[in-house]
């Protein structure tokens, strides 16, 4: 079975504060963000609401984006994230399946 990754970004709201991040199992990762399981920076903002995400199978290339996303101004992440989710809706469910 081909290990998959994925890069993401939560937002605590619509253009609120955002946090890029890549995982595994991005399932269970934002279930901990959602549940404050996680100390760090989203429990600290309530970052919680998974608004974009991008997967890849080797985790070089995954690493690789989110390394590029994280040197963009904030403007670019909001296009980004405006493109493929223009009503900042929470995409949980849809990972979630």
């Amino acid at each position: 079975m081909e290990k998959l990754y994925d890069v993401y970004m939560l937002a605590s709201g619509r253009n609120g504060t955002l946090y890029i991040g890549v995982t595994n199992d991005l399932a269970r990762r934002v279930w901990e963000q959602k549940n404050r399981t996680a100390e760090g920076f989203t429990k600290k903002h309530d970052v919680h609401l998974v608004v974009w995400f991008e997967t890849y199978g080797d985790i070089n290339d995954a690493i690789a984006r989110e390394k590029q996303l994280k040197g963009w101004n904030r403007a670019w992440e909001i296009r980004l994230i405006e493109e493929h989710n223009a009503g900042w809706n929470d995409l949980y469910e849809k990972i979630n399946g």
